[in-house]
């Protein structure tokens, strides 16, 4: 059965916040979208979840959705969205985060969030740019390509946001871009079943900024650009280096089930030090 508008209305602020501040075009609308239907398939109530953001054009999205909300300071959603989790661990926590807050000035607490495997949901929405601040060259600025603060093309190797999450040792970890709905719902559903730390990036298209910048102000462009460029995990790994410059692998990287949950553990361990103590 389709979902039907109203019942998307019910996870929305829609009578006080909006519009939107977001462009015409920008892919966030559509993430944020594709947020709530995976939320609506799962049946979360909406007084379980904490959707919690720092600061940038994606953090404004718990200004519009009808949940416990928290805008935060300058890459520091994660320490906030840990302290919840810890006092609330029967929440649903989840965390929506820029290329350049989640891995710029968050980068520090995004590694140690994925290391520790708490179980939190991060929407990592990469446009490759800062939009909110200006168009600074970000973490995921690819090689070459213009911004304010890099107008003859950058030079600094961008970061994978996938390969700094496997790496730091998030359980599970998924790329998908704003052209392929179904699938942004479907990863976002499994992260959000998943017990542990996930992180869903999801490539978006930014034509104010990146797009006018690099000659692609359309978003109808930069969306054909994602589809036509994005290549499923299992076609990649037959492909060589040089095949896959430039490409977008999407898929699910990791869905581990075995590491410790970081909550757990630390309830585990109130628990062990109440009775060592003889329950005080």
């Amino acid at each position: 059965m389709a979902t039907q508008l109203s019942e998307i209305h019910e996870y929305l602020r829609w009578r006080k916040r909006f519009p939107t501040v977001w462009c015409a075009g920008c892919g966030i609308g559509t993430i944020m979208n594709n947020m709530l239907h995976a939320i609506h398939d799962l049946q979360i109530p909406k007084d379980d979840i904490a959707l919690i953001s720092g600061i940038g054009c994606s953090s404004r999205m718990p200004i519009y959705v009808d949940f416990n909300t928290l805008h935060t300071t300058h890459g520091r959603a994660l320490p906030f969205a840990i302290g919840v989790k810890l006092a609330r661990p029967e929440m649903t926590v989840i965390v929506v985060s820029g290329d350049g807050d989640g891995l710029a000035i968050g980068g520090n607490h995004f590694i140690h969030a994925c290391r520790r495997n708490i179980d939190i949901t991060m929407i990592l929405i990469n446009n490759s740019i800062y939009g909110m601040t200006g168009g600074q060259v970000a973490p995921t600025t690819p090689l070459g390509a213009r911004a304010h603060t890099a107008p003859y093309g950058n030079i600094d190797p961008p970061f994978d946001a996938v390969e700094l999450a496997l790496a730091a040792g998030a359980t599970f970890v998924a790329r998908s871009t704003t052209y392929h709905i179904i699938q942004n719902i479907n990863y976002i559903k499994k992260a959000l079943q998943h017990k542990g730390f996930s992180v869903v990036e999801i490539i978006s298209q930014c034509p104010t900024l990146y797009g006018r910048l690099n000659g692609i102000p359309d978003p109808r462009d930069m969306l054909l650009w994602e589809k036509e460029n994005a290549v499923p995990l299992a076609k990649a790994k037959k492909m060589s280096p040089e095949e896959l410059k430039g490409k977008i692998i999407t898929g699910i990287f990791r869905e581990d089930t075995q590491k410790p949950e970081y909550t757990e553990q630390v309830y585990e361990l109130i628990r062990k030090l109440s009775k060592s103590n003889g329950g005080k």
